[in-house]
């Protein structure tokens, strides 16, 4: 565990598992399947909101039934890591509707992005207006998805390590 991890017994797993599953359940329902009643299940919610355990309560779209049918994983580097150019970057990155996840990265690029737009010309576009205009960025890969076999929101919070066997 990291020092800004926070312990959770296995009834505030149970409720952040069923959360996950369906966050319009009412705390009674909640209560009934972690087996609380709803007054302590409220109120592990309730710290587990106000410790940042839970960030937020959001809806699962289908992106493609709202237009947004091609799918990019890109790849940017950048030509050198000055404090003022990575925030400059970050800060384009942040504000651009199209990336929905940015990660910093060890390996052969700097950046990993997920862009979703509507076809490959809103991509090209996208490309031009936002990241070759970036001062920096020496390199873009892009690998377009065919098919996403696996696109979980939900953590694996209750997620035990197999314990190994001693042969």
């Amino acid at each position: 565990m990291n020092e800004d991890s926070i312990p959770l017994d296995n009834y505030s797993l149970k409720i952040l598992l069923e959360l996950q599953r369906d966050a319009r359940q009412t705390v009674q329902q909640i209560a009934d399947k972690v087996g609380l009643s709803s007054t302590p299940c409220w109120r592990r919610i309730k710290e587990m909101e106000a410790s940042g355990v839970i960030r937020g309560y959001t809806v699962v779209i289908d992106r493609e039934k709202v237009g947004l049918n091609l799918a990019a994983v890109t790849e940017v580097n950048l030509d050198r890591h000055h404090e003022s150019k990575v925030r400059d970057f970050e800060r384009v990155i942040e504000a651009s509707p199209e990336i929905v996840r940015c990660v910093s990265a060890t390996g052969p690029a700097d950046y990993i992005l997920t862009v979703l737009v509507p076809d490959i010309k809103h991509y090209e576009r996208f490309l031009h207006t936002t990241l070759f205009e970036q001062a920096g960025v020496t390199h873009v890969r892009s690998a377009i998805v065919l098919r996403e076999i696996k696109s979980e929101g939900s953590l694996p919070v209750a997620f035990k390590p197999a314990q190994r066997s001693r042969e």
